[in-house]
């Protein structure tokens, strides 16, 4: 993605700029705006979860179904077409969508006969009983694997045909995820136009899209919007924090007002659609989210900035904002991601996307009163801090005298012939440190971290005539 500041520096002599202009005006001004409201699903606007599968000790599917369900998500995206998820999410009114890897283009993009099969045994079979609502037919094909890119309509047109055949065209839409950078100058969101190297594939899959009233998937990250625009784009804007109207983006051609960086991500998608007269294609926002834990790159990545974005971000959509170019017009988003995938390879914050641990217990818990009951449950419920499994003694020796010490936590309840001295081990000390540090600070966001050794839980860790601060 080109840096924000360039486009404001670049764009007053710039043809493109004068075409772009002209060319969004008339989006505004023309009732381009009802023909894009007329062809949105009927449905309101909704907060899915990715749900990511490189997780030490992942739930099963059974457990994992329990869990979506304990939480109230009802749409969900996989990253393949698991089987067992598939199975364990029937009879259930969770939606998900279903996704075809990027290493299965070349052979469904060549054989009409594999894209029927793939349709056969990861749709059919278990369509209606499981809600697959969508497709997603590779995940950023054309930013990562663009040597893949030229089979990717026909890949898409080949499953669509299948669907066809199964009667099922009509009931399941099919799409593919884009990063943002195949937008070139996303703001001010008038002056966006896609890559025009990519344009002899987007037309035509945009004219796919409109032609079958599916969404243009993208996968959309104020965090990194932030990070590579430092001292232009400010934190908060990418927060959706209250901002005075002084610090509000203001797109000098509409005069529109920007109060936050994903609704600007937003209608650059539409002004670049626009750019290539396509008009009645909706945005579905297949990945957002904001990392709780980063090495020394990525100072920004933290519990607080992460619980702060996605509360945020789902008061955002279900309180039906829209965007400044269109009000009326809410994309539905889907949360980068479920849980942390502790197997990923580094930087630090691959792994640290989720809003739960592998284990289903809470990274941090959400703000999300008054939007439902929507991952409302952990925000209610009575909850601990404990230390984590597998850290070694040494590191979480050292939190536990930072909590007893400089944190000021109650541990007296941990010193010999005390309640909570036995077991006696740096493990059970530390946790009921934490907790007492967790509780004194009011269970506020980032008090249970102590350098990335402790996680929040539901379940009670009082034990015998040991009882944690926390009950």
């Amino acid at each position: 993605m080109k840096k924000w500041s360039s486009s404001f520096s670049s764009m007053a002599d710039s043809k493109l700029f004068l075409l772009v202009f002209l060319l969004c005006t008339v989006l505004a001004e023309s009732g381009i705006v009802a023909e894009v409201k007329q062809t949105q699903s009927r449905g309101e606007p909704f907060v899915g979860v990715n749900i990511g599968t490189d997780v030490s000790n992942l739930l099963s599917p059974a457990d994992l179904v329990a869990f979506l369900k304990l939480q109230d998500i009802g749409h969900v995206r996989l990253y393949d077409a698991d089987p067992d998820i598939l199975k364990a999410l029937a009879r259930t009114k969770i939606r998900v969508i279903v996704s075809v890897p990027n290493n299965q283009l070349l052979a469904i993009g060549s054989s009409n006969v594999t894209a029927a099969t793939w349709i056969g045994r990861n749709v059919v079979a278990y369509y209606p009983e499981t809600l697959i609502t969508a497709i997603a037919v590779g995940d950023e094909v054309l930013t990562t694997v663009l040597s893949s890119a030229p089979l990717l309509l026909p890949a898409i047109e080949a499953l669509y045909s299948a669907l066809v055949a199964a009667n099922l065209h009509t009931e399941i839409k099919i799409s593919t995820p884009h990063a943002a950078s195949i937008i070139l100058d996303p703001f001010p969101p008038s002056q966006a136009f896609f890559n025009q190297t990519l344009n002899p594939i987007i037309l035509p899959l945009l004219q796919f899209l409109s032609k079958t009233g599916s969404p243009l998937m993208m996968n959309l990250y104020p965090y990194y919007v932030f990070m590579q625009n430092k001292g232009v784009v400010p934190l908060d804007n990418s927060l959706f924090k209250p901002l005075t109207p002084s610090k509000e983006m203001v797109d000098p051609n509409t005069l529109l007002h920007y109060t936050n960086v994903l609704d600007a991500m937003i209608d650059s998608v539409y002004c670049s659609m626009k750019n290539l007269n396509v008009t009645d294609v909706t945005v579905l926002v297949t990945e957002s989210g904001w990392p709780s834990r980063g090495d020394s790159k990525e100072p920004y990545a933290t519990i607080d900035n992460a619980d702060t974005y996605n509360s945020n971000l789902i008061k955002h959509v279900l309180d039906h904002s829209g965007t400044p170019l269109h009000p009326e017009l809410t994309s539905s988003v889907y949360i980068y991601e479920l849980f942390n995938e502790d197997l990923r390879s580094p930087p630090v914050s691959e792994a640290n996307w989720g809003l739960f641990h592998g284990n289903s217990t809470p990274v941090y818990l959400l703000h999300v009163s008054g939007s439902g009951t929507f991952l409302a449950n952990d925000t209610t419920n009575q909850t601990y801090c404990i230390a984590m499994d597998g850290v070694d003694a040494r590191t979480l020796q050292a939190a536990l005298d930072w909590a007893c010490g400089p944190g000021r936590a109650n541990c007296s309840e941990i010193q010999p012939g005390e309640g909570c001295y036995q077991p006696n081990n740096v493990k059970n000390h530390a946790s009921y440190a934490f907790d007492s540090y967790y509780q004194k600070e009011g269970r506020g966001s980032g008090s249970c971290d102590f350098k990335g050794v402790a996680m929040i839980t539901t379940t009670d860790p009082s034990h015998g005539s040991c009882i944690f601060p926390g009950r």
